[in-house]
Order: C-alpha cells, then structure tokens, then sequence
C-alpha cells in the first residue's frame, strides 16, 4: 500500500476497525474508504457487490463481524454462525471479482481447539474440537481463513488472515450482557464504584488465563502485515503472554479505583482454560506489542469515561 492507495476499512465504527481505522490516519493515507452499516449492509450480497463495482478499492481491511463475550456467543449462536459468513463470503468474493490486490481478514484466537497446546502455534488449526460455548463464530472464521487459502489457490488472490488475541481498548463494546470479559469488568467495577456496592461478582472460578492485546497495538501490527506479509499461513497477534482472569478482575478494580469485594460465581462457566498464543511467526517477522496491560486498561477506562453518556444499554 501507500499513501494514495483506495483502502476500505469495512467495520470502521468498531472496536478493531475503528483503530484501523486511526492508524492509517496517523501514517497519512489520504484516499480512505468507509461505509456506516445504514449505508451498507455487509451481509447483503448484491449491495456489497455493488459497493465494490463503483468504489474499486485496491486494498481491504475486513473488520466488521458480529463479536460478543460468552453470553452472547451462547444466546445468539444462530446469529453469530450467519452474520459472519455473510459478511466475509460476500466482502472477499466481491473483493476478488472487482479487481482489490489484497485483502486482510481477522480472525480470532478462539478458532483453536479447546484444548490445543499452550502456547497455541498456527499449525493447531483444525486438530480438535472447538470450545462449545463460541463454536459457531470460530466455525464461521475457520471457513473465512479457508476461504481466502482456496482464493489464493486457485485464482492467486492475496489475501492474509490474522488471528489476534482477546482485544480491548478505545471503542469497545461495554454492554452489560453482550461484551467481552475485560470491558465488563470496567463497566460493573465503575457502577459498582458509583453506587457503593460491596461487591463485585465476577462469573467463573477465577482460574482461566487469558492474554489481552490492545487494539491499537493490533491496528499497527495490521498496517505492518499488510505491507511485509503475504502468504497463506495465518498469523497470530499477540503478546506472548497471559493473566489469570482473577488477576485480571484485580488490575480493573485497582484501575477503576473500586475499593469492595471480587467474588467469583463457579457456578457460571470458565469457557477455555487457557488461550495463549504462540507469536513467533510474528516476532519473526518483525513486530511486537508495545503496550503494557496497565497502560491500556488504563487508556481503555480513561475512554470509557469520556463517552460513558452515549453508550447503549
């Protein structure tokens, strides 16, 4: 890419598009391609076609997906499996017919096997069953990353899948039953502050690790790929290390400033035991994380705050 070259970033108002989004801003491109989802529905075939018929972007990064946190992903698991079929299926083919020269997708750590090894390397795809709690979504990623291989395959479309780790930072989803662990805990952590309740609780036994990258950090690892990378092989983004979600649960309240109680409910399900990431491919290739987990909760509630007023639900 550079700096005169027609990109679109498609989910631009989300948590990793909009950080894309941001990135490419500050490096000075100047023909950037955006689309809010009343203008453009990602999971009607012929209006995405169309989008790409007029606009002819040389570049994309594919970002939009329906995301959720484990409620969600149980709840809605219909919803999750189709939208993002769609989306992807329609995005890469159109990208494909109408001449882009390369397309990123992200997937998700959460396409491994529940019990991969730790940390989890590329070449586990697909060499055990999928945690059942988020299975459709990693279902319909999983088809997403073939699906561009085949592209690359048969019809030499560049395309590059990326598989980041938990994400969080400016943007994210803090709906009190759709979002992800860490966004969740800054929202009930900071009510919790505001209304002086005792206690916090935390769903789980506390024992799971995670690892959590910050979105930016994300963005510029995909501005970097889509410049230095360019084969078929997925790679994951990361940072090569993780936290017990009791530790977790302890950094926010300290961040927040909440001074109650954490108490864990096990009888509310852990989800994976352990999603840790292998980043030695990117490491490999030149890039690592650079934001401190302290930091960017810190930069991530700092946000919040700022826009706490018009957030749904």
């Amino acid at each position: 890419m550079n700096r005169t070259s027609r990109v679109f970033v498609a989910g631009h108002r989300g948590l990793v598009g909009s950080a894309i989004l941001r990135r490419l801003e500050a490096e000075g491109y100047e023909n950037l391609i955006t689309r809010a989802r009343a203008e453009l529905d990602l999971t009607d075939q012929r209006a995405v076609d169309d989008f790409f018929l007029r606009e002819r972007p040389e570049y994309v990064c594919l970002a939009a997906a329906k995301v959720g946190g484990i409620l969600a992903n149980s709840t809605y698991a219909a919803d999750f499996i189709r939208d993002n079929l769609q989306i992807q299926t329609n995005g890469i083919d159109s990208a494909y017919r109408h001449g882009t020269r390369k397309l990123l997708f992200l997937g998700s750590s959460c396409i491994y096997p529940k019990h991969a090894p730790q940390p989890m390397k590329e070449e586990h795809l697909l060499t055990g069953p999928l945690e059942p709690t988020n299975e459709p979504y990693a279902v319909a990623k999983i088809a997403g990353i073939k699906m561009l291989q085949a592209y690359r395959r048969q019809y030499g479309f560049r395309g590059i899948s990326l598989m980041p780790t938990n994400l969080y930072g400016p943007g994210d989803n803090f709906h009190p039953q759709d979002s992800h662990v860490l966004p969740a805990l800054i929202r009930r952590f900071h009510e919790a502050k505001e209304t002086n309740q005792p206690e916090v609780v935390v769903w789980g036994t506390g024992t799971p690790r995670r690892e959590f990258l910050f979105v930016d950090d994300l963005a510029d690892a995909a501005v970097f790929l889509m410049g230095r990378y360019d084969d078929e092989g997925i790679v994951n983004v990361g940072v090569g290390e993780d936290v017990p979600i009791r530790e977790l649960a302890e950094l926010v309240r300290d961040v927040v400033g909440y001074r109650g109680e954490i108490v864990f409910d096990p009888s509310k399900p852990d989800g994976t035991p352990r999603k840790l990431l292998d980043v030695t491919r990117l490491h490999g290739l030149g890039w690592r994380a650079k934001t401190p987990l302290a930091e960017g909760i810190a930069r991530t509630y700092r946000w919040f705050l700022e826009h706490r007023d018009r957030m749904r639900g």
